[in-house]
């Protein structure tokens, strides 16, 4: 896991609390867990602070910020190594400014520069969850280490003053009650912004709301094209709704970062937030289109060549042996089950690094509620050579009525090499 997807998932939306109690709960209230448990699946605590193998919130999970390696906290009430002694103060304080009780402040790992627009009532639900709804764990994960001077925490506060903004959640007047819950949970708890608003040269969100034209409108993070979310012109409000709840919708499925955000997160969400997300992303002004290239046949052209299996380029036959079984002559792929090609945003970003990467190390789309199947993508690095990945992948990005760049082998030696891991 990397840095900028931990920067880089409520309920209905709650009123602001009189005050933030200084002191822990003085019993359960089997509401405010429920509430706070399911706030926590918004936020997708879970992803960061639990470790593969190891007690859920206790920490542990490795993640490389280029700069060193920073661990995962425990935040279970363990008093020794969690965050048991914490007041309500300190809890709100370490999620909306991102400063842990003994003053020191947390890096943006944490996503707390989206976190400050959450509530005191969400707070305070949060906050009764992680010490009463969670078992306490004495797990204590490995101390993280970064290099100089990124190892001296007190910059963080130049940082913080620089490019954090403690101003609360503003809904605008026109918004629909629909549109301002949506807004509350992508731009506060969702942190949707972590990733597909672009970042400025201290790896700052260049902007923080849906009223600037920057925001959620996708870039390039750690080497992956990330999609614009403003308006989503291609996907209905259900697609859309589909895509967080099951990992899958008419015509694409989940891949990379966002298989953890739908497993862990969005798909324990309640139909009616997922529905009031869509709404919000709708009511984005979409990010104006670049002029396709001109294909008189289009789609039909390459139909016809793959169906007829004549006079193959290398590109079209790999396509053929591998692909097309699932993705079918059509590029168009299965409904809810294999997404289509042709169209496809991640064939036709700027970058050619996501497909890439999907083609070398495949995917799989999470086990849901809704979709309780696995859905799996083989990977074919052990198959290709990086000139043969490089060739299917260009036919894949000029097939059909997709018009991108063609990828070149040195494109490929470059994904594979950051595999070379995993493989």
């Amino acid at each position: 896991m990397t840095i900028f997807r931990s920067f880089f998932i409520a309920a209905a939306f709650g009123a602001v609390a009189a005050s933030l109690a200084p002191t822990a709960l003085a019993a359960s209230d089997p509401a405010l867990l429920q509430r706070g448990a399911y706030l926590a699946r918004v936020g997708d605590c879970m992803a960061c602070h639990s470790a593969p193998g190891k007690p859920e919130y206790g920490g542990g999970l490795p993640i490389d910020s280029g700069h060193g390696i920073i661990y995962s906290t425990n935040i279970t009430p363990d008093k020794q190594h969690g965050i048991g002694k914490y007041t309500e103060k300190q809890f709100a304080d370490a999620v909306r400014k991102g400063v842990r009780a003994d003053g020191q402040h947390l890096y943006p790992a944490m996503p707390y520069p989206n976190y400050n627009k959450v509530t005191d009532a969400d707070i305070h639900a949060l906050y009764a969850f992680f010490m009463e709804g969670v078992k306490p764990s004495g797990a204590v994960p490995p101390e993280t280490s970064m290099d100089f001077p990124f190892n001296l925490r007190w910059g963080m506060a130049v940082w913080n003053y620089v490019f954090t903004s403690n101003q609360p959640f503003a809904p605008r007047k026109e918004w629909t009650d629909q549109v301002k819950l949506g807004a509350y949970l992508v731009e506060g708890l969702g942190h949707c912004s972590s990733c597909h608003t672009p970042r400025g040269f201290a790896m700052n969100e260049k902007a923080d709301s849906g009223a600037d034209a920057q925001y959620l409108a996708g870039g390039d993070l750690n080497g992956w094209p990330v999609p614009s979310l403003r308006g989503m012109p291609h996907w209905t409000s259900q697609d859309i709704v589909d895509y967080l709840q099951t990992g899958r919708n008419r015509t694409a499925a989940v891949a990379g970062e966002m298989t953890a955000v739908v497993e862990h997160s969005t798909s324990h969400m309640r139909t009616a937030d997922l529905s009031a997300i869509a709404a919000y992303l709708k009511s984005l002004s979409p990010v104006p289109a670049p002029a396709a290239a001109v294909k008189p046949q289009g789609a039909e052209a390459t139909v016809r060549k793959l169906t007829a299996a004549k006079n193959l380029t290398l590109g079209e036959r790999l396509y053929l042996d591998n692909c097309a079984a699932c993705h079918f002559v059509t590029g168009k792929g299965a409904e809810r089950v294999f997404p289509r090609v042709d169209g496809a945003t991640v064939v036709n970003a700027d970058s050619p690094a996501a497909l890439v990467n999907v083609i070398l190390a495949g995917a799989r789309t999470p086990s849901t509620a809704r979709a309780p199947s696995i859905l799996v993508m083989p990977g074919f690095a052990h198959r290709m050579n990086d000139a043969e990945v490089a060739e299917l992948a260009t036919f894949l990005r000029q097939g059909w009525t997709n018009h991108a760049a063609p990828v070149s082998e040195r494109n490929v030696k470059a994904v594979r090499t950051s595999l070379a891991p995993a493989h």
